[in-house]
């Protein structure tokens, strides 16, 4: 069992993962009623969900060409037909993330990796989660997420999105945090590409580290990687019993969620 989580996907690896959640995400979309909700996003409609997909990829297509990320809502989008709108914008994502090189610079709001590659994984990783979204939202079987990308996904939602916004931001967190007794968390996915994180809380303080610890952490979380993904994202399927197990004291299993729902608003 190995529990090195550190190494990334291949860049063709996160291509064809996008390739293949976008196809999906529109597959369902497409069939389903334009006006359902998407019970994991308050307030959205499911042409709401594609939208938003498609801004967000016009954002990064703008991101990588002009070094800077657009204004929200990216200008023209607010009120462009949906699905005119996310094909067209994939396309252009598509043409950028695919004819640069992964290292080029980019711009974006991570300031450790400014380059094409991060938006690579990053777009990966958006569009599983909304594909996740559209077939809750149609009502759907939710398909599983490749134990390699969901891995991956468990790693940036650690680490690039709460970690790096507790350092960068603790003002955000302070009613969380700020009266943690300091603990200790460890994440377990298991499969055949195991993983494990262990994070230490305390006041204004959430930091990683890859592979479990020497001594035994205040809470655990153990799933297999999609079902893992899925939850830590928020994207349990309503009324579906759950497949984490969770051991520890509910305070530390609160602390831990609205820190990571922060750390994703």
């Amino acid at each position: 069992m190995t529990h090195d989580v550190r190494v990334p996907l291949s860049t063709a690896r996160y291509l064809d993962c996008l390739a293949a959640d976008f196809d999906r995400l529109r597959s369902v979309a497409t069939a389903a009623d334009p006006g359902a909700a998407v019970p994991t996003c308050p307030d959205w409609t499911v042409a709401d969900l594609v939208r938003h997909v498609g801004q967000v990829y016009v954002d990064k297509t703008h991101a990588i060409r002009e070094g800077a990320e657009t204004e929200w809502p990216p200008k023209g989008t607010q009120d462009a037909e949906p699905f005119a709108l996310l094909d067209r914008a994939y396309a252009d994502l598509r043409e950028e993330l695919t004819t640069r090189d992964p290292g080029d610079p980019a711009g974006g709001w991570y300031a450790p990796d400014r380059t094409v590659g991060f938006w690579i994984r990053r777009m990966a990783q958006e569009t599983v989660i909304h594909r996740i979204d559209a077939e809750l939202a149609a009502g759907q079987q939710v398909a599983p997420v490749p134990e390699d990308l969901a891995i991956d996904g468990i790693d940036e939602l650690l680490k690039v999105f709460t970690q790096y916004a507790v350092s960068g931001w603790p003002d955000y967190f302070t009613d969380t945090l700020a009266g943690s007794p300091g603990r200790t968390v460890e994440i377990h996915a298991l499969g055949t590409k195991a993983a494990a994180w262990r994070i230490s809380t305390g006041p204004a303080r959430f930091t990683v580290e890859d592979g479990p610890g020497d001594t035994p952490a205040d809470l655990t979380l153990s799933a297999p990687p999609s079902a893992l993904l899925q939850d830590l994202w928020n994207r349990r399927t309503p009324g579906e019993a759950t497949r984490v197990t969770v051991t520890g004291p509910e305070a530390a299993t609160t602390e831990l969620r609205a820190c990571l729902t922060i750390a994703t608003q």
